[in-house]
């Protein structure tokens, strides 16, 4: 007997006939909407739909300019770019960050200097980033990891202490705010110089792939522009609309990573439901504490109380001796799609072939292949925790049932 319910079915017994996904993006007739109204006009790359989304997003997070591109990667590298980051720089960041937050500062040809991070929140520890800046530090590189925001009081303290620029890799906190001066502000005003966001569909909100870099500086937003479309002197746009013959111009090597109206479309309508997809998700990661507390071996995540997290990805932590790879296989067998702790880009074979710093020489930390003493606290959260499957939409039931086979998991 299969007892229905919307976006999964439970076998008797309680096992699921279908696997509870990490993530599932919300998308329905609007977006399906958007999309044919982009294709009817006949204008499908960067265009009115994108200048339109620029626009709205700006003030969804209360940012005086906002520029679209291909996906938060690009958006890294062009605000690096922006900011005259070039080789041989340095820029201190975390290592325990996706790929690309590194990648980023390499297509640069600048060096990452990886900092250790807080092991309650998973973010960079303002406590050891004064020491790994020197003399050839152009920029440091924050990130809010799994949407929860860093303490960018501390950071950027220390930044205007050494006249330093602080990107805000902003890719997974879209609706995440921290709290000033008694208010309460958005991620991406920005607090730092730039900040920088992803539409990947594991994010809050997805154009399929894209990016947005936020800034309050007019000249940086304008280099954004030319930065993401070859460097050219007018856009297409522009030419479009004008009654004269353009002769575009070329000054800067620039880069294609413009947004299509398409992905804009379909951005404009996930804004609109940004704020309630991240009210279901704090209430989620509330549920989720509750029906989480108590399991010996577990440890469940920390929110500052200056901050509020959208909760793009739940992350717990097991107790040295659990393995986390057979409690992510249980949780497999069992129809649950987890994942491990958020990845450390010095341990990954590219990073044994690409330049990078801890901010001490390797023969006096002790640094080996995919190992550093220096940023144990990053190594120590990728292999001892693991993503729990939260989404909107997400029932209780499925919530109850990643916390039965978790806490039978652990037990085993």
């Amino acid at each position: 007997m299969v007892e229905k319910r919307e976006g999964n079915s439970v076998m008797a017994g309680g096992k699921p006939a279908k696997m509870i996904p990490i993530a599932r993006p919300f998308l329905d007739s609007a977006e399906a909407k958007a999309a044919a109204r982009v294709i009817a006009s006949g204008w499908v790359t960067q265009g009115p739909e994108v200048a339109l989304f620029e626009r709205e997003f700006a003030a969804a997070v209360g940012a005086r300019y906002a520029c679209a591109v291909s996906s938060c990667t690009t958006a890294l590298h062009i605000a690096l770019l922006a900011l005259g980051v070039r080789a041989q720089d340095e820029v201190v960041t975390v290592s325990h960050s996706f790929i690309a937050t590194a990648n980023s500062i390499r297509y640069c040809g600048a060096v990452p200097v990886f900092v250790d991070i807080c092991p309650d929140t998973f973010n960079i520890d303002p406590g050891r980033i004064e020491r790994a800046i020197t003399r050839r530090t152009r920029a440091l590189l924050c990130v809010h990891q799994m949407g929860m925001p860093c303490d960018l009081e501390a950071i950027l303290k220390i930044a205007r202490r050494h006249s330093l620029p602080v990107i805000e890799d902003a890719a997974c906190a879209i609706g995440s705010q921290i709290r000033r001066r008694g208010t309460w502000e958005k991620i991406g005003r920005p607090h730092g110089d730039i900040a920088c966001f992803s539409f990947h569909p594991r994010k809050i909100i997805t154009t399929g792939d894209g990016g947005m870099l936020t800034s309050a500086d007019a000249a940086l937003d304008r280099r954004f522009r030319l930065l993401r479309q070859h460097g050219m002197s007018v856009t297409d746009t522009a030419r479009h609309r004008s009654t004269k013959a353009v002769f575009e111009s070329y000054d800067l090597l620039g880069y294609n990573y413009r947004m299509t109206d398409l992905q804009a479309a379909l951005g404009r309508e996930q804004l609109l439901k940004l704020p309630r997809i991240v009210r279901e998700r704090r209430t989620l990661a509330c549920r989720y504490e509750k029906l989480l507390a108590g399991i010996p071996g577990l440890q469940t995540p920390c929110e500052p109380a200056w901050a509020r997290s959208n909760w793009q990805s739940y992350c717990v932590r097991l107790s040295a001796g659990i393995s986390q790879r057979k409690v992510l296989q249980d949780l497999l067998d069992e129809g649950i799609a987890a994942r491990r702790g958020i990845m450390c880009a010095h341990r990954e074979g590219a990073y044994r072939r690409q330049r990078w710093s801890c901010g001490l020489s390797r023969r006096r930390c002790g640094c080996t292949a995919g190992a550093c003493e220096r940023l144990r606290e990053s190594e120590e959260a990728q292999d001892h925790s693991i993503l729990l499957p939260l989404f909107y939409g997400m029932k209780t039931r499925e919530q109850e049932h990643v916390a039965q086979k978790l806490r039978s998991a652990i037990k085993r």
